[in-house]
């Protein structure tokens, strides 16, 4: 017993004629009554009673009837949704990033995709980076939005620059400098600099910055290394000291804040990259990419 053996079925039972069944199929007559006929033979039961005049289900028939249109509706319904699978409209996506980061972008890139493509769940959280670099090359996550910094490591890398922004000095609004425009790093030489934690920071970040105000004339005074990047503007708040942040902190920090541009900084971005390792074989994973590729990210 095959689909095509049913759909022959199916098809005679709803015209109750093997003529008008075959001109619906455009098959031959003959080729519809041997695969009836085989049909029933596989079933062991008469499926029609048939004459010169008409044709009729039996009950036994209409009983299979009915299993056979499931069946056939079953079948089609796999082989659509394999189809819809395999060109990434149904299935799952994981994506992780760092939230302060994606905040202009990613919740329109979601909710475009989510229009296109309801039928592929996806999975979306906001790691550490060290923890989201791990989660892609683990393979727990199929897209990462992060810095490029320690991701030529990961094997079967691709990477994609999404965003860049400026490096901010950070102060509190009663700092004498808080007026300004742009602001030297070598005016800062005797400032209290707080910076994220080495360990728990980004590859790279805190020696980025140590290494920045070094190639300027100075080593910064740290006075504090919190260890999550969110209580660096908190810290600068209570006016403990300053700092450096990409600008995308001003949108989620206190208005008491002030983001400074630095003089002199050509060069020296923060870079946000979209990664993906290139032998995950998701694809909804391009079709996300196409989505991002339509929206004006900012730069």
């Amino acid at each position: 017993m095959d689909i095509r053996q049913l759909r022959y079925f199916i098809t005679v039972a709803e015209y109750l004629n093997f003529t008008k069944a075959a001109n619906q199929l455009y098959v031959a007559q003959s080729a519809i009554s041997h695969q009836i006929a085989d049909l029933e033979e596989q079933v062991g039961v008469k499926l029609f009673i048939r004459n010169k005049r008409s044709v009729q289900l039996t009950p036994a028939g209409a009983v299979f009837l009915k299993e056979a249109m499931e069946i056939v509706e079953k079948a089609s319904g796999a082989i659509e949704k394999a189809k819809q699978t395999d060109a990434g409209v149904i299935g799952n996506l994981s994506i992780g990033f760092l939230s302060v980061h994606v905040r202009s972008f990613l919740p329109e890139v979601i909710k475009r995709f989510r229009e296109l493509y309801p039928k592929v769940e996806l999975h979306l959280n906001h790691f550490p980076s060290k923890m989201l670099k791990e989660a892609l090359e683990e393979g727990e996550l199929d897209i990462a939005f992060t810095q490029p910094s320690g991701l030529h490591r990961i094997e079967e890398i691709e990477i994609q620059t999404v965003a860049k922004e400026r490096y901010c000095i950070v102060m509190h609004k009663n700092h004498p400098f808080a007026y300004r425009k742009t602001i030297k790093l070598s005016e800062l030489a005797t400032e209290p600099f707080i910076i994220h934690n080495r360990h728990d920071s980004p590859v790279g970040s805190y020696d980025f910055i140590v290494h920045l105000c070094e190639q300027n004339g100075l080593t910064p005074r740290i006075v504090s290394q919190p260890r999550f990047v969110d209580t660096v503007p908190i810290l600068v708040e209570s006016e403990i000291g300053i700092s450096i942040l990409p600008k995308s902190f001003e949108a989620v920090s206190s208005p008491s804040l002030r983001f400074i541009e630095i003089d002199g900084l050509e060069g020296h971005d923060f870079e946000l990259v979209m990664a993906n390792k290139k032998n995950n074989l998701n694809p909804s994973i391009s079709l996300f990419q196409n989505v991002l590729a339509n929206i004006n990210v900012a730069t």
